[in-house]
């Protein structure tokens, strides 16, 4: 026995000494040649530029076609417009999406590895649309939890997710999974709905237990929802220090928090309680478009949301309680978000993708430039810089700049023109790997990338 524990012992003590020996890892470089290239939104696009790529950064991006080094691979895009890697701050990747007849039909019979398994595809259409993170704001905690590791790993290709887990809901509010069921399923689930809570001790456990589950972000139900399965209405859900014993628990611990919320009253109870974001806010008023600016907080619209839900519901492939409360919703989204944006409110991109088709995430942008009357600079502005901003990433995502992630895209021509030219990204680097590209790459020794 002494014999093999030192043999173990000198065999540990010999790696570190190997690896030492081992000559220093040569980094990956990649020169990607492009036409035009909007470098940070909201300033005007770049003529001809190159970017160099090493390993998983922007290293540096200098004007011209320069000729890469030795070893380098070049990319051609000098025929596209280059932009970086869009952001969407609303999604739910688990699940069917798009589908709520389907979703609801399988709901008593999949598994948990059934959700995750979908939303791997739905990860990887999202990432084929070009966006290269998403905030993930209500799944499975366990599940998305996965997901966004092996997305990390490399063992899925899919977007950085910065997730939620479970939305913190009350007792019959939006997030309580036990709307609509049945008493045996209700029973059954309330043993394991680790996200509902009542009175602000138990709202402050209902954050700690996301968290200690791996959610990076928080999220909470601030007024019922469109597809909760209850006739309860769109109105406030939580009192005053419940809302703020989540978000003084979850900034605590390092969490940005995310209010869903559709009531004016609701929308300010949660941003006098300190909230980063709104999402889809759908009915406000001055006093509530005056906190927002007071507090700094953002407005995530999900335009696709109402439009898809409005669809769903007259189709007959929701329940009946939901068809008021989506009517309602749209007929007052689409002037709050005007007067909000006019008002000088900040914006961030979010599609409530899952309600909507995982990967046709670019049409929102369509809607914010018709409905909210953003021009298509501004509105690719919500999606990149904002969004990062929002996210907390600034220094690493939401512009083509050294130092940052090499989460690039590219399309046919500019979308400062024509915003809807982002449905069709015909190029995707994320992480420096292309997942999807048209252009031409060629070792740096090949003249088939050379004008």
């Amino acid at each position: 026995m002494k014999t093999l524990i030192a043999l173990a012992l000198a065999f540990a003590m010999s790696l570190p000494a190997a690896a030492q020996n081992q000559p220093p890892a040569v980094p990956k470089t990649t020169y990607i040649h492009a036409g035009r290239l909007l470098a940070v939104p909201g300033q005007a696009p770049r003529g001809a530029s190159t970017i160099i790529v090493r390993n998983d950064k922007i290293a540096e991006v200098r004007d011209g076609f320069v000729s890469p080094e030795g070893g380098a691979t070049l990319i051609d895009l000098k025929d596209r417009f280059v932009l970086p890697g869009l952001i969407d701050a609303h999604v739910h990747l688990l699940g069917i999406g798009g589908d709520p007849l389907s979703s609801r039909l399988k709901a008593l019979s999949a598994e948990p590895a059934d959700e995750v398994l979908y939303g791997a595809g739905n990860a990887r259409a999202t990432l084929m649309a070009g966006f290269t993170t998403v905030r993930d704001l209500h799944d499975d905690p366990h599940g998305i939890r996965a997901l966004r590791d092996a997305i990390e790993r490399g063992d899925v290709d899919g977007p950085t997710i910065v997730n939620a887990g479970a939305a913190i809901s009350t007792t019959g509010g939006h997030g309580d999974p036990r709307n609509g069921l049945a008493e045996p399923y209700a029973h059954a689930i309330a043993e394991t709905a680790e996200n509902i809570c009542d009175g602000p001790s138990d709202c402050t456990r209902a954050v700690r237990r996301q968290v200690g589950l791996g959610a990076l972000v928080i999220k909470f139900a601030a007024t019922g929802g469109v597809l909760s399965d209850v006739s309860g209405g769109l109105g406030r859900a939580f009192t005053a220090d419940e809302m703020k014993a989540i978000v003084d628990t979850a900034h605590g611990l390092g969490r940005k928090v995310a209010a869903h919320s559709h009531a004016v009253e609701g929308t300010k109870g949660a941003l006098a309680a300190g909230a980063d974001s709104i999402e889809h806010g759908s009915f406000l008023d001055d006093e509530a478009i005056a906190l927002f600016k007071r507090t700094g907080a953002y407005l995530v619209p999900t335009e696709m949301a109402s439009v898809t839900v409005v669809a769903q519901a007259r189709a007959g492939v929701l329940p009946a309680s939901t068809i008021p409360k989506a009517e309602a919703v749209a007929a007052a989204m689409v002037d709050s978000h005007r007067r909000a944006f006019r008002a000088g409110v900040k914006f961030a991109f979010g599609t409530d993708s899952g309600v909507s088709k995982h990967g046709d995430n670019a049409k929102e942008f369509a809607l914010l430039v018709e409905q909210v009357g953003m021009s298509p600079a501004q509105a690719i502005r919500t999606a990149t810089v904002a969004a990062a901003d929002l996210l907390g990433q600034s220094n690493r995502i939401g512009t083509v700049e050294a130092g940052k992630a090499a989460d690039i895209i590219a399309v046919s021509a500019s979308p400062l023109e024509d915003v809807r030219r982002l449905e069709r990204v015909d190029f995707v680097m994320h992480g420096g790997h292309v997942v999807k590209g048209s252009g031409a790459r060629c070792p740096a020794s090949s003249t088939a990338c050379s004008e």
